[in-house]
């Protein structure tokens, strides 16, 4: 008997505590959850609470800009608005504390819809699992790409499912997309995913692939026609027809790709991206050692995800989401068939064995106590991050807090310039009382205006200039930065009125009108 027969994908195993494989998946989630348990603001968390916020007081959706001085009035997409209101809602309802509770349970939900496509040995699917959630950990923040980050999980299982078990696509990829745009601009990585199914099974189909399902053709055009129903109902929205040229809008800000980080090709000389090309190397080699013809939809999706997480840092999380499965499919091929090779006739730990009669209930009792003691360690790593303090330290270390507390205090005179880094956190903490110069709504600013704020912080020729010209009287930037350096060899007209390991803050002698 082909020994692959004997297993059940993981998913479609019955839990019982009695079972080692049991304990593995209870311990697998905890674990992932507590992963995801973490200080769950970033620099953008704060503009999108804001604007949560203007959405529940003035019960309107702004369409054009009101926390900027520069931008101030002009046409904006709030691409975010619904997810914003959960976010502000559940900061509102239990602080950070409870956005740090329901980050990780979006977190481990999409892992979830991931383990439901896996078919491996449950170890193997396990490890991939953790790799691929350590991967994707790179963007886990309380931000509306959070809900881009799960429905990329279910769109993925709806379509493994419609490919692998003729599952339906229709009414749930419409009744998504219509929740997709109102929550973020990632809409189109749900059609990427779709695209990515019509070619790699078009090829299937050119090229006879029997190893795996293939879609026949009347499937093929059943997808195409759910392809359209979706992008027709993207429309489905406060901004209307402008959703369909949002994306296109984002990705074409060249100085995204030139200056800010998570939007730039991966440095693998960090820690954190490595996990990333590990994975990668992984699915190359259990591919090659599987000993079978590569579903052409699996190399699609590898292919797409892996040329988009190397164009842009912050892909490298969808990377993780998507290719799992097919690490884990692989992979149990190339060791199911080393261990044939080796002369065995039954993979260890391939079958689900539960225990019964007398032998139970001592490994029912033992899996038990386990369980409730790892379960034990989790809250207690789980309640570090929840409490106020840990928030407020996170806080400390990364943000201007005290330099914030001083403009509270002092109140220098508007209008501000203030680090891009810094504008989501001056919009939360200063707004109305101060807008900002610049923040993370990259779209909003465009590349020529981005570009400018790069020639002031770097001191390029005319950075007085530009400041006259915006008539900035209070300049809160970072401490090294090349432009604090410059204004205080340049002190004529500015004056350091605040300083710290942090940040800096300059005002005019003498306050433009």
């Amino acid at each position: 008997m082909n020994i692959r027969s004997i297993h059940l994908p993981p998913s479609k195993r019955s839990f019982d505590l009695a079972s080692t494989n049991s304990l593995l998946v209870a311990i697998l989630f905890i674990a992932i959850f507590t992963m995801a348990v973490r200080v769950p603001a970033d620099t953008d968390t704060w503009w999108h609470l804001s604007s949560g916020q203007y959405i529940v007081e003035n019960l309107t959706i702004p369409t054009t800009d009101p926390f900027s001085h520069t931008k101030f009035g002009q046409p904006w997409i709030d691409h975010g608005w619904l997810a914003q209101i959960a976010w502000y809602g559940l900061y509102v309802l239990g602080g950070w504390a409870l956005m740090a509770l329901v980050l990780a349970a979006l977190v481990t939900t999409a892992f979830w819809f991931v383990w439901k496509q896996i078919e491996a040995n449950v170890f193997i699917a396990a490890l991939a699992m953790v790799l691929g959630a350590i991967v994707s950990s790179i963007v886990w923040a309380a931000r509306p790409q959070m809900v881009t980050f799960l429905l990329v999980a279910i769109t993925a299982y709806l379509l493994d499912r419609y490919k692998r078990r003729n599952g339906r696509l229709l009414p749930w990829l419409p009744l998504i997309m219509i929740l997709w745009v109102n929550v973020h601009g990632g809409y189109a990585i749900g059609f990427m995913l779709m695209v990515a199914y019509v070619i790699g099974e078009v090829t299937n189909i050119a090229t006879g692939h029997q190893e795996d399902p293939v879609l026949s053709w009347s499937q093929l055009k059943h997808l195409l026609l759910v392809m359209a129903i979706c992008l027709a109902v993207v429309v489905i929205n406060p901004h209307t027809w402008r959703m369909w040229l949002y994306p296109f809008q984002t990705v074409g800000i060249g100085a995204l790709r030139d200056f800010i980080q998570e939007w730039q090709s991966p440095d693998f000389h960090l820690v954190y991206v490595q996990p990333f090309a590990v994975m990668l190397l992984l699915i190359v080699a259990a591919i090659g050692r599987s000993g079978r013809q590569a579903d052409w939809t699996d190399l699609a999706l590898v292919a797409m995800w892996t040329m988009w997480a190397l164009f842009a840092g912050r892909n490298i999380a969808i990377f993780g989401l998507v290719t799992t499965p097919i690490l884990a499919r692989y992979a149990d091929i190339a060791w199911t068939r080393q261990w044939e090779t080796w002369g065995y006739e039954q993979v260890p730990f391939a079958v689900n064995t539960i225990p019964t009669g007398r032998s139970r209930q001592p490994k029912l009792v033992l899996n038990s106590v386990l369980l409730g003691l790892i379960a034990i360690a989790a809250l207690v790593k789980i309640a570090i991050p929840l409490t106020p303090g840990a928030n407020l330290k996170a806080e400390k270390a990364s943000l201007p807090y005290d330099a914030i507390q001083f403009i509270h205090r002092e109140q220098p005179p508007a209008p501000i310039f203030n680090s891009y880094n810094w504008g989501g956190y001056a919009i939360f903490k200063l707004w109305p009382d101060y807008q900002v110069y610049i923040d993370g709504r990259t779209d909003l600013y465009d590349d020529a205006f981005i570009r400018r704020y790069l020639e002031v912080m770097t001191a390029d020729d005319g950075w007085q200039q530009t400041l006259d010209e915006d008539g900035i009287n209070t300049i809160l930037i970072e401490t090294n930065s090349t432009l604090a350096k410059f204004l205080r060899l340049e002190s004529s007209g500015w004056e350091e009125v605040y300083q710290d390991d942090m940040a800096t803050i300059f005002t005019r002698d003498k306050p433009m009108p």
